[in-house]
């Protein structure tokens, strides 16, 4: 059994596609996504939590923050990198994974995972489970 805790984001971004594939979203192109990333533990910490909720909030919101208002394509981070639905779920889950022990370690050590799901639409999204 695990136990999880979501927050709530969202990112606003411009990128195009590189490749046949993508049709007309090879042009430069809009994306707004509501950002959930759900952390996982098989138990809970010795205040009786997975996370503390205002910390992931707060680093979700800086990680997001990071990102949105911004031309993806113009981010040497992503040159060559089709910054798909899927790709932006496992840097952003990626950027969280990072900074979770940062919050303090006594808490934070018992937390397995994270997924992060980005909702394109309300009948589009993907996710990006990884291990801690």
């Amino acid at each position: 059994m695990t136990f999880t805790v979501t927050v709530r984001d969202h990112l606003m971004i411009a990128h195009s596609f590189t490749g046949e594939f993508f049709g007309p979203a090879q042009r430069l192109h809009g994306a707004t996504y509501i950002v959930d990333a759900t952390f996982g533990a098989a138990e809970l910490d010795q205040n009786g939590v997975v996370v503390d909720i205002g910390r992931a909030t707060a680093t979700l919101a800086e990680i997001t923050g990071s990102l949105t208002y911004r031309n993806l394509d113009d981010d040497p981070e992503f040159i060559g990198v089709n910054t798909t639905t899927e790709v932006l779920c496992k840097v952003i889950a990626d950027r969280l994974a990072e900074r979770v022990f940062d919050w303090s370690p006594a808490s934070a050590q018992h937390v397995e995972s994270i997924t992060v799901t980005l909702h394109e639409s309300h009948i589009a999204w993907a996710s990006y489970s990884r291990s801690l």
